[in-house]
């Protein structure tokens, strides 16, 4: 019986896995759904990840693109605490010590119809406009 022949294995070199060819898979398509690889470029290059043999062929994949880390994505709007400032916490309780008399003088008043909900709109209204004036304000 004889033992096969091995073909040459270079120096240096290490097998990838399979694990390894899933993260560089993941790195890929998430740099091609953040515009950096055309859809061509991408499908491209995830073949070529899972046609890799060693980790020197998948490192080459990704040499052109960012680390993980490092998203330099702008955030498309400011995140606005709510109430963030002083005078809109005073006007949301306003608005809801208001609404919640109105409830009970309806229920007091027993009308079948809910009255209430249109002056509740309309402090709805205006503390969505007050949050977004106090938001352009701190841009």
């Amino acid at each position: 019986m004889t033992t096969p022949e091995l073909p040459d294995i270079p120096a240096g070199r290490t097998r990838a896995s399979d694990a390894e060819r899933e993260q560089v898979a993941t790195r890929i398509q998430a740099a091609g759904s953040e515009g950096r690889l055309t859809l061509a470029e991408t499908d491209e290059r995830v073949a070529a990840v899972y046609a890799a043999v060693y980790t020197d062929e998948l490192a080459r994949l990704t040499g052109d693109l960012p680390e993980r880390g490092n998203d330099a994505r702008p955030s498309r709007r400011r995140a606005v605490r709510w109430p963030a400032h002083p005078a809109l916490r005073v006007h949301a309780a306003v608005a809801a010590v208001i609404a919640v008399l109105l409830v009970v003088r309806w229920v007091i008043s027993g009308v079948p119809f809910f009255w209430p909900a249109m002056p509740m709109f309309w402090l709805a209204v205006s503390l969505i406009v007050h949050a977004r004036v106090r938001a352009a304000r701190a841009v």
